[in-house]
């Protein structure tokens, strides 16, 4: 197992792979780490899940050079994720006790409620693209719920992945309740199904969620999948031009493009298409590509090689298809996983720009006639992860939000993002299941009736 600069290709380290027998002793040490992790109070752990948020503020800059070695993203950003890991971690210290309090239920008993209990160990399969946000928005609630954790990463950021386990171990948690596992992806299986794994989560492809979901359907684990997007923005007659194309492009390039929720098809009426791509290209053209630990840098390099090819492949296809790129679209040759931040218009159904997830800085153009043109191109995709729309109007476009859009997300006048405050998760190939919020907390956990005559 190898974790790779991106930027420069050169190899950090190599790790070796777990045995089988390694892991069953972590799944069963975890399982008993858990039972007497659940027999402390919410007060209990939230000194612990404070004190983790504390050691995240401390060593962000360390934290986040790490993030930046391996995967790419630019300094300011990676350090931005460790500060939101922190909040996401007093959020629930905070937050949790209330959240799983007992639901008094009014029946012929003389007292019936809802009460909810840990389900168990719980193993996360985790993402490259946010490193330690998306680890951490499933772990806060899940150790403050009174489970335990185990975590197997993606392989190329696998020195994240023991720096988490490390700071959570400083920060006071057992050993044992939180571990890291290093097996390949094609070894997970026995590890899914294994009897001392109570549920499984992963953030990741669509495929990816295919295969972990049916895996874990054989043993009837509980799973929650966040998986792919191709979230639209609808910019409307209406719309301020000006900060809609800010707002767009931000979410267009966060992360060097590679995020779930990132805003990857604009849906814009005809009447206002060539003024918003106009201030779009402007914002695009201005943003900087290089060296993610330079100041002033914009966009990255993508995290792997493979994944930078792949891109490339579906924008040649889709200019083969008769898409027009007006910015990027041409592979460097130089070392790195860089791409260009790329522009591509005359998107139609039938290319991938507008049928597939593009993982990367490339925006894909759409023009329609009208407001309910755009509703139907906006839900005409296989995802539902998120989606926004841009309108000065913000009643009727609340109301196309919350009654016509075809996500799990759906943001006015602002780009999609994850907030511990709010749900995240989506529909369609997007997966289901909820993290963050109150919701978030309840799917780990065993909703559990209790009935007295």
């Amino acid at each position: 197992m190898k974790t790779i600069n991106p930027a420069t290709g050169k190899l950090i380290k190599e790790y070796s792979e777990m045995s089988s027998l390694e892991v069953t002793r972590i799944i069963e040490n975890a399982n008993k780490a858990q039972g007497l992790w659940k027999q402390k109070s919410f007060g209990q752990r939230s000194v612990n899940l404070n004190k983790i948020a504390e050691l995240l503020n401390e060593r962000k800059e360390e934290l986040g050079n790490l993030m930046t070695e391996e995967m790419g993203k630019p300094t300011s950003e990676a350090v931005g994720e460790i500060e939101k890991c922190a909040w996401v971690c007093e959020y629930y210290a905070e937050k949790a006790e209330n959240f799983l309090a007992n639901d008094s239920v009014e029946t012929e008993a003389s007292k019936s409620y809802v009460t909810f209990n840990p389900l168990g160990t719980v193993l996360s399969i985790m993402p490259w693209n946010f490193p330690f946000w998306q680890l951490f928005g499933f772990a806060a609630p899940a150790l403050m719920a009174g489970n335990a954790v185990i975590l197997s990463h993606s392989e190329n950021v696998t020195g994240s992945a023991l720096e988490i386990e490390k700071l959570i171990r400083d920060a006071g948690i057992s050993k044992d309740l939180f571990r890291t596992i290093l097996v390949k992806s094609e070894n997970m299986k026995p590890i899914i199904q294994h009897k001392g794994i109570a549920a499984v989560t992963l953030t990741g492809s669509t495929r990816a969620g295919k295969i972990v979901a049916s895996q874990a359907g054989e043993a009837l684990k509980k799973t929650v999948l966040e998986l792919g997007g191709s979230d639209p923005s609808i910019i409307l007659a209406d719309a301020d031009i000006k900060a809609s194309a800010e707002s767009c492009v931000t979410s267009r390039l966060l992360n060097s493009g590679q995020s779930c929720i990132a805003a990857k098809r604009f849906v814009i009426v005809e009447e206002v298409y060539d003024e918003f791509v106009s201030e779009f290209k402007k914002l695009m053209e201005s943003k900087k590509l290089g060296d993610p630990f330079e100041d002033g840098t914009d966009v990255g390099p993508m995290a792997r090689i493979d994944l930078r090819d792949g891109l490339h492949e579906q924008v040649q296809k889709s200019i083969k298809k008769g898409a027009k790129a007006t910015i990027g679209g041409e592979k460097p040759g130089a070392a790195g996983a860089f791409y260009p931040v790329t522009m591509l218009e005359n998107v139609q159904k039938g290319m991938p720009a507008y049928d597939e997830e593009l993982f990367g800085p490339v925006a894909s153009m759409i023009k329609v006639k009208d407001e309910q043109e755009a509703i139907k191109v906006a839900n005409d995709s296989i995802y539902g992860l998120g989606a926004s729309i841009y309108s000065a109007d913000v009643e009727k476009a609340e109301k196309i939000a919350a009654e016509q859009l075809e996500a799990g997300c759906c943001f006015v006048n602002e780009f999609v993002k994850s907030d511990p405050r709010l749900p995240f998760g989506g529909i369609k190939n997007s997966g289901y299941g909820r993290e963050l919020g109150l919701y978030g907390i309840r799917e780990f956990v065993n909703i559990k009736t209790v009935y007295v005559k």
